[in-house]
């Protein structure tokens, strides 16, 4: 089980995230909705470490790692996709997917792994020598993603994956995130394509200026009368 309890974070004066609590259990996709600016990303770069928080905890497995390192984080399981996928450009798609394997040391684990991520996204491996830089944006966000999975995460945080993809992507791209928690990963999904992801998430939260101001199954928030007007334009 992922866990935030009571978080408070702040940028300066800003107080950015104002007590949310939150828990993903085993096996589950929990999405993360809300407007720009609502906090989103924010929760999701203190949950991997980027971000220190004021006040308020994060656990795994019931253990506290509030204060680990996100390297430390990693190696207990948490991989994170960021919001802009954030490949390395200069570096091949080989290399950018090594890279997510970096503190492991199980050769023989981290070809097999390799090889799924090839076949989950057959793309990579006609491209496996072309620099990143050079993909479209559908084919950077299969590589951050497949960069995170090479870590053997049990728990993927996956921040905005569908942004600024065509509408085809998109739903490639949520077919995917299925499949990946199918095979066993746990997902903490931030998306603004709140139809989409209602449709595959089990439970969700709607955000609003640093708040949680609605939880519930997906299916229950789907067919809220104000979370359609707000979020799903009906």
């Amino acid at each position: 089980m992922f866990e935030i309890r009571d978080l408070h974070v702040h940028f300066g004066g800003i107080h950015a995230i104002k007590g949310i609590s939150l828990s993903v259990e085993d096996g589950e996709i929990v999405t993360l909705i809300g407007a720009n600016g609502a906090g989103k990303t924010t929760t999701l770069r203190t949950a991997s470490g980027l971000k220190a928080p004021t006040t308020g905890s994060i656990w795994i497995d019931g253990k506290d790692i509030t204060k680990a390192s996100p390297q430390d984080r990693v190696k207990m399981g948490l991989s994170h996709v960021p919001e802009g996928r954030r490949v390395f450009p200069r570096l091949t798609v080989l290399e950018n997917l090594e890279l997510g394997a970096y503190l492991r040391r199980d050769r023989a684990g981290i070809a097999a792994d390799l090889a799924d991520v090839y076949a989950r996204f057959p793309v990579l491996a006609e491209r496996t020598k072309q620099t990143a830089g050079t993909l479209s944006g559908g084919e950077q966000q299969m590589l951050a993603m497949g960069r995170a999975l090479m870590a053997r995460p049990r728990i993927l945080l996956l921040d905005e994956p569908s942004m600024g993809l065509a509408p085809l992507l998109v739903q490639m791209i949520f077919d995917i995130v299925k499949g990946i928690n199918e095979t066993g990963t746990t997902i903490l999904l931030v998306e603004q394509n709140a139809n989409m992801a209602l449709q595959i998430a089990h439970r969700a939260y709607v955000m609003e200026t640093g708040s949680i101001v609605a939880q519930g199954t997906a299916a229950e928030l789907a067919q809220t009368e104000d979370i359609k007007k707000a979020y799903l334009g009906g």
